[in-house]
């Protein structure tokens, strides 16, 4: 996979590149050309009571009805040998049996179990998931992270050290996750792994290679810069300067601690769970609790064409510990309020189990219906909206399509879903598409705004 990004003028600048500009701060780095700061002003409505967002992507489509909208008596055929849904702590709502400790958290989350739009190709239900624009207009419109982190990051008062969209570790690769936003808008990916004993996030922290040897690396780059010290005081030096100190606070000082779930106690790792989803969860917590306004963690492995319950009972419990903790956390440290959970993936999966070979016990896409759950920030805990049919084939009760859930989290992050973004060939182009767009909507989730 290429890692190198492309700046406005064309050149390429790698993650250390990003790094080291954001923890300069450096605004002209990060602008997006064509929207002024008054337009970007404009554009948000300031009574949003969100501040961040932390998105799990289940990468490949999670099953709707092993997850979160269980049917135990359609029958082997559709269940499988996940027959015995429990009940939460809110009463009349079952989940799937694999997911016990998120049922203990359920007054905390609610259920969007009349998700559609009917796609079931990754790449094009991936970007419509993402971005609330279905493909093949000529535009690629930017994903929800990248509009975030262009109306809440630099040039909107974010003053973190690393930047503001992060993705937990990997990208998916499916689509440009800033669209025509450009470069500046991607996020920053991590690489690496939380699970392991050292999390080596790309251009942060160096495999291999100590913070005592780093440190001593920059003392003997010191010695040599000779420049530097025959021209004291030039204003372009004393920049650069600057911006060496700042990136070095981020490989070695605070700033990389920010990455480092071992500054945590054992015990809470051990709630996430020793696996790198559980530990993702942990350091997107430890994220957006410094202020970064979106965090991504991309939990790869649920395209179960093949082995479907046998990924699931491997799957389940590492989701259920990860984001059951992390509802808690969240919440036990005044977060919640100020945070959206939103897990989902690009489309759910076939109703009917594939039993026929070459499938043997698999299930297909499926983008008639699936789920969703969304929490804090402002939406309602222990609702239930919408609902699929008896067999989980198709939405029979209040529809949600993407662009509907979308439009509420920019609402509640207090940017302007009417608003515009800025586009490089001057074209007027909403935050949001409607109607007159083509784009089916379900309406506003106001049964849990």
């Amino acid at each position: 996979m290429n890692h190198d990004r492309i700046n406005s003028r064309g050149a390429q600048i790698s993650r250390r590149d990003v790094v080291r500009f954001g923890a300069a701060g450096a605004a002209g780095f990060w602008l997006v050309e064509g929207l002024s700061l008054p337009a970007m002003a404009a554009a948000q409505t300031g009574k949003g009571k969100a501040k961040a967002v932390i998105q799990i992507w289940l990468w490949g489509g999670p099953c709707h009805l092993d997850t979160f909208d269980p049917k135990p008596d359609a029958g082997n055929d559709y269940s499988g040998p996940l027959t015995k849904p429990i009940e939460t702590n809110v009463k009349g709502i079952r989940i799937c049996e694999l997911l016990p400790a998120l049922a203990k958290q359920a007054d905390k989350y609610s259920l969007l179990r009349g998700m559609t739009h009917g796609v079931n190709a990754h790449e094009t239900a991936s970007y419509l998931v993402q971005t609330g624009h279905k493909s093949g207009d000529n535009l690629v419109y930017p994903s929800v992270g990248a509009v975030v982190s262009l109306f809440k990051g630099y040039d909107a008062g974010y003053k973190g050290l690393v930047p503001p969209y992060i993705v937990l570790t990997e990208p998916q690769g499916r689509f440009s996750e800033a669209g025509f936003l450009g470069a500046k808008c991607k996020p920053f990916a991590t690489g690496g792994d939380p699970g392991q004993a050292r999390f080596a996030v790309e251009g942060v922290v160096a495999e291999g290679v100590s913070d005592e040897r780093q440190r001593a690396r920059r003392e003997y780059l010191q010695k040599l810069n000779t420049l530097e010290h025959a021209m004291q005081g030039d204003t372009r030096l004393v920049a650069s300067a600057q911006c060496e100190q700042q990136a070095y606070d981020m490989i070695l000082g605070d700033g990389s601690k920010i990455f480092d779930p071992s500054q945590e106690k054992d015990a809470l790792r051990e709630r996430y769970g020793r696996n790198t989803f559980g530990q993702a969860c942990l350091v997107a917590r430890r994220l957006v609790e410094r202020g970064v306004p979106y965090v991504t963690i991309n939990f790869k492995g649920w395209d179960t064409h093949k082995q479907h319950f046998q990924t699931m009972r491997q799957k389940l419990p590492q989701l259920d510990n990860g984001l059951a903790t992390l509802l808690q956390d969240l919440s036990e440290r005044g977060l919640l309020d100020t945070t959206i959970v939103w897990c989902g993936g690009e489309f759910g999966r076939t109703p009917k189990v594939q039993w026929e070979p070459p499938w043997s016990g698999g299930r297909g896409h499926w983008g008639q219906a699936f789920s969703t759950l969304i929490a804090g920030g402002g939406f309602k805990g222990g609702r239930v909206v919408g609902a699929s049919d008896k067999r989980g084939e198709e939405v029979k009760d209040r529809p949600v399509h993407p662009c509907d859930l979308i439009g509420c989290v920019y609402e509640l992050l207090g940017i302007d879903p009417a608003g515009k973004l800025p586009h490089p060939q001057g074209r007027v182009v909403g935050v949001m598409p409607s109607a007159t767009d083509g784009v089916t909507l379900g309406g506003r989730l106001k049964e849990i705004m």
